[in-house]
């Protein structure tokens, strides 16, 4: 078989278990029969199933272990356009509901939970979730379960995703804990509702590098969970890489923090980031009831065209699960360290707004040039302090006499 497969894995291909690539026939048996059988080989080398060239319609693939999903040239997977083929799973505990409906949600089209050393890859096959059913039943008010992602893999270790080109996702494209995402290219249309690229969600040791994207929301957004179901969860997001990432989102943000961030957000760092006609480079989002906190977060070589809000910290979502969230759970927001920016042609100037009663601490900021900025627009902050230095145009007065130099160690 034209590929590289370590040695002892056990290679099958999906055709061997009936599957047909003609882009109509339902194949989603013929992966149920394929994953049940390479389930006999976790423990005797892993295995990998091969796609080939072909157009592969299936319902929701539960992944296993020690186990490779190889998509080969030419080969789509394609999402059922049978929402009972995306049955509906309990909710997230960090969420306590599904994120747009009460009650459960559907499924992912790839899924797994509590799995080890995992790979999805191949040569820049493709998963298709045809989700253009799903977002008109978002815009026709017509949905009764939140939808599913493209990819969810949870609760699980050594997973890498790479060389795939991902399309058209019901609502989040990749929604990750522990893992390596690299070589992706992630697409959706631009008015496509929520079709984040990447979100790293209450999880840990996390690099995602090298990808493009485009969305009809944040290209990357970190998560850990929604207001008193993430704080009693108490499962952070820390330790992840964001770096060599490139896109472009009308509506949304090129990499966001929250506003889902009440399990705590720590030690991100965002790195040689390129993003291109949309409404935000780098946003920071929370709001009263969320809880949690936002520290330690470096952001550096960044470089925006054509981007409306070039750095925003936003408060006031008002987007709650129920009414059982407290207000008086206000976030912490200290430590931003933001350096090597440049933005060219962006139509306002950076708006920074913490919360009052629970100021955005620690901003600091060095080396920041935005180009070609209106004479109208300024910066704006509110409830922020921190220390600047070489800012072009001169940054808002709370964050010039806030902090000593010396308390800020950019990259």
């Amino acid at each position: 078989m034209p590929m590289s497969v370590p040695p002892g894995k056990t290679v099958v291909s999906i055709t061997d278990f009936g599957a047909v690539g003609d882009g109509n026939t339902s194949n989603t048996e013929a992966f149920r029969k394929a994953i049940k059988y390479l389930e006999g080989f976790v423990d005797k080398g892993g295995s990998v199933l091969v796609v080939p060239k072909g157009r592969y319609i299936t319902g929701s693939i539960n992944l296993t272990s020690n186990f490779t999903l190889f998509l080969d040239e030419g080969a789509v997977i394609l999402g059922s356009q049978d929402p009972k083929e995306w049955p509906i799973i309990e909710p997230l505990p960090s969420y306590g509901r599904g994120r747009e409906r009460l009650g459960g949600r559907h499924i992912s089209l790839i899924h797994g939970d509590g799995l080890t050393n995992v790979v999805i890859t191949g040569r820049n096959g493709s998963v298709d979730g045809q989700g253009k059913m799903w977002w008109d039943l978002w815009w026709n008010r017509t949905l009764e379960h939140t939808r599913g992602h493209l990819v969810e893999i949870m609760n699980s270790h050594n997973i890498l995703i790479s060389n795939i080109t991902f399309l058209n996702s019901p609502f989040w494209t990749v929604h990750p804990v522990n893992i390596v995402i690299r070589n992706m290219t992630i697409l959706a249309p631009f008015n496509a509702p929520n079709t984040d690229g990447i979100d790293p969600d209450s999880c840990t040791n996390v690099c995602i590098e090298d990808c493009y994207i485009e969305s009809g929301d944040d290209l990357v957004a970190v998560k850990s969970g929604w207001d008193q179901y993430g704080i009693a969860m108490a499962r952070p997001s820390s330790n992840i890489i964001i770096r060599r990432i490139s896109g472009t989102t009308p509506t949304c943000s090129g990499v966001g923090i929250g506003s889902e961030m009440s399990g705590g957000i720590s030690n991100v760092v965002v790195e040689d980031l390129h993003v291109r006609d949309s409404a935000a480079g780098v946003r920071i989002k929370t709001d009263k009831g969320r809880g949690g906190y936002i520290t330690n977060i470096t952001i550096t070589n960044i470089t925006m065209e054509r981007v409306k809000i070039p750095l925003r910290f936003s408060r006031g979502a008002n987007d709650h699960p129920d009414d059982g969230w407290d207000p008086k759970a206000v976030p912490k927001v200290k430590g931003i360290f933001i350096s090597n920016v440049i933005s060219v042609n962006s139509t306002k100037g950076p708006m920074l707004v913490g919360i009052e009663n629970a100021p955005f601490e620690g901003i600091c900021m060095k080396n920041v040039t935005l180009l070609n900025l209106p004479s109208s627009a300024s910066w704006h902050c509110e409830f922020v302090s921190g220390f600047t230095e070489d800012i072009s145009p001169m940054a808002c007065p709370q964050l010039q006499k806030n902090l000593c130099a010396s308390e800020c160690l950019y990259s």
